[in-house]
């Protein structure tokens, strides 16, 4: 083979490679859940919305309190860019009620204009607008995104736009560990990001569209963490 021919072969097999870790198929997965202490259960779905748009969703409920989050977003090559998302938490009854305030956010994501606003329980500074850049993600879009990159070697940097503001977050590797999903023990990689009032962590296992765990701490203490327990 002529060296023209390897580099024509190479890029080939790049681009398919690129393609596959791109893709996007509805999936359920559902998660043991721990949500400001208190014990629950967590579900994902990715389903899709029409056109080249999907949503992304989590529910998380137990002991009372009941979390909800969507992000639609749309797909074109390998961009995926948000268009809409919904956050609302709420304590129904018990030691919940107590803990978990009330809230309620959506945000809009307008390319057609660049810009990002906000509407709900939010502060009036926290409103928007936020300019829109390429390549922009909100929090739940970061999820999906994380593995994506990942399986595909790319850097795991991102512009995060959510609650009226833009900031980057760069995860970057923190070691391996064993983790049990549906009874088979897989090996995952760990991936962590951090500032001086919180931490992400996510857990990436090789042939999951999701995260097997996903570990949200504030303050130092765990606000929620996901571990996953089947997928569909």
């Amino acid at each position: 083979m002529t060296s023209a021919l390897r580099s024509i072969a190479a890029a080939a097999v790049l681009a398919l490679a690129s393609a596959s870790a791109a893709a996007v198929e509805p999936f359920t997965a559902d998660y043991a859940a721990q949500y400001m202490g208190l014990q629950a259960t967590g579900r994902m779905t990715l389903e899709p919305a029409g056109g080249n748009r999907w949503k992304y969703s989590l529910q998380v409920n137990g002991a009372g309190a009941r979390l909800e989050q969507n992000t639609v977003f749309e797909v074109d090559g390998e961009q995926w860019r948000p268009v809409s998302s919904h956050d609302s938490q709420r304590g129904e009854s018990g030691l919940a009620a107590m803990l978990v305030k009330p809230r309620s956010t959506t945000a809009t994501y307008d390319w057609s204009r660049g810009q990002a606003t906000w509407e709900g329980d939010v502060k009036a500074d926290r409103r928007g607008p936020v300019r829109l850049q390429p390549g922009d993600v909100d929090g739940m879009l970061m999820n999906l995104a994380l593995v994506r990159d990942f399986k595909a070697g790319k850097p795991l940097s991102y512009r995060l736009v959510e609650d009226g503001r833009a900031r980057k977050q760069v995860f970057r590797p923190a070691g391996t560990e064993s983790i049990t999903v549906g009874g088979k023990t897989h090996t995952a990689t760990k991936v962590t990001w951090n500032n001086d009032e919180r931490s992400i962590t996510a857990w990436i296992v090789d042939g999951l569209p999701v995260p097997a765990r996903i570990l949200q701490q504030r303050g130092g203490r765990d606000h929620i963490d996901l571990t996953l327990r089947s997928l569909r």
